[in-house]
């Protein structure tokens, strides 16, 4: 593990992104990012030693016509019905990685749930509140910020819900 990237390149820039946006927030120095990668919640727990539930899976779903983020435990799967019902929707499905990279800025496997734009609505499951520090992705599948819940929920502007199964 390394606090700074390896490369510059394409996901440089998310990386940065995310990297730019906790530094204004005091956080910036607790991004980690790997030798290899992370894309999965398996792989993250794996690499940070921690429980599943701890990794903060950042999921792009379609409610209706609008995308949403649900920030949901490791070792939960997004209810897409939940989701469709907190959002007013009559639908819900897994977005495509076209709409997630338009909706959030960041690839599929690196999704961060930092520095969004202000009109995507975000989700934060109930489930995740068994935890008092947790793991989300910090802008490529190669890094990642461990987080309090508070500071989690605080930054992302996120709305409880349960939103999982």
């Amino acid at each position: 593990m390394s606090q700074e990237p390896r490369t510059p390149g394409a996901q440089a820039g998310s990386l940065e992104r995310v990297r730019m946006f906790l530094a204004t927030r005091g956080i910036g120095d607790g991004i980690v990012v790997f030798d290899r990668s992370t894309k999965t919640a398996q792989m993250v727990a794996d690499a940070v030693g921690c429980e599943l539930g701890q990794i903060v899976k950042s999921l792009v779903f379609v409610a209706g016509s609008q995308p949403v983020l649900a920030l949901v435990a490791g070792d939960r799967k997004g209810d897409q019905t939940a989701i469709a019902r907190e959002t007013d929707a009559d639908t819900a499905s897994i977005a495509d990685a076209g709409t997630v990279r338009g909706a959030t800025g960041y690839a599929i496997g690196g999704v961060s749930p930092f520095d969004l734009p202000r009109e995507l609505p975000v989700l934060i499951d109930d489930s995740l509140r068994r935890f008092e520090e947790v793991w989300s992705a910090a802008g490529t599948p190669d890094s990642v910020v461990r987080l309090d819940l508070e500071t989690l929920s605080d930054i992302t502007g996120g709305r409880w819900a349960t939103i999982s199964r």
